[in-house]
């Protein structure tokens, strides 16, 4: 499985690979199109297809979600950064501590979109709450929850995403005076098939369309939506899990 997510990738990335090396004269240029790169790394193929999945879904039903789409992209943005900080003031050594991580968080991100999808299904109903902490909205729909998502997706990492942040990107960052601003900037790259998904859905006045035909249609794509996050969970489990 995870070979044909490696084919898939290569297919994707091969010609922004070239533009990138392009760019390399020009290190924020350079970072961006190394984003795009990654975006389409088999561990980010699917996480990037289930956040289109997740706030296409909300954007075509209601309105786009702009500030849970930000908050979501800011969450990737602010684990890319840490991470450069980190190798920026540490030095390379610190890479072998931290590839440890990754392989392990790697693996909760496919139970994490089964849940998700069960969840947009309604399979899981979240009618009553537990304590003093109300489960509907603030678990499934808060600001918080988007900026964690795009924490978690962020740190899926694999050995293509790996060597695309710390071996191709981090010299680069050790060696600009500005290097500091990079990995921001390769977090930014990596969000951008979202962001044009959901532009496209604004730009063709799209957003809300399916809500203003019927809930109950909007209520049949949630679901159908929550399906394709099921099958990609559990085509992303088999992969990395077993």
């Amino acid at each position: 499985m995870f070979d044909l997510f490696n084919q898939i990738s290569q297919m994707l990335s091969g010609p922004i690979h070239g533009l990138a090396y392009g760019f390399m004269h020009i290190p924020l240029l350079f970072s961006f199109f190394l984003g795009l790169v990654g975006a389409v790394a088999p561990c980010q193929l699917t996480s990037n297809v289930s956040a289109i999945t997740i706030y296409g879904n909300r954007s075509l039903v209601d309105r786009v979600p702009w500030l849970h789409i930000t908050l979501f992209i800011l969450g990737k943005i602010v684990v890319f950064f840490l991470l450069g900080i980190i190798i920026w003031l540490l030095g390379n050594e610190v890479n072998n501590t931290l590839v440890q991580f990754f392989p392990v968080l790697r693996k909760t991100i496919g139970p994490l979109l089964i849940i998700i999808g069960l969840i947009m299904i309604g399979v899981f109903k979240f009618n009553k709450s537990i304590g003093l902490i109300r489960l509907p909205d603030k678990l499934k729909d808060s600001y918080i929850g988007s900026f964690l998502l795009g924490v978690s997706f962020t740190l899926a990492f694999c050995p293509t995403m790996f060597i695309l942040f710390f071996v191709t990107l981090m010299p680069v960052v050790l060696t600009t005076s500005y290097g500091v601003l990079l990995p921001s900037i390769f977090g930014i790259g990596t969000s951008f098939p979202l962001l044009l998904v959901i532009f496209l859905i604004w730009y063709f006045g799209a957003s809300g369309a399916i809500m203003k035909k019927s809930r109950k249609v909007g209520a049949i794509t949630q679901k159908l939506a929550g399906g394709l996050l099921l099958i990609i969970g559990i085509f992303d489990s088999l992969t990395y899990l077993f």
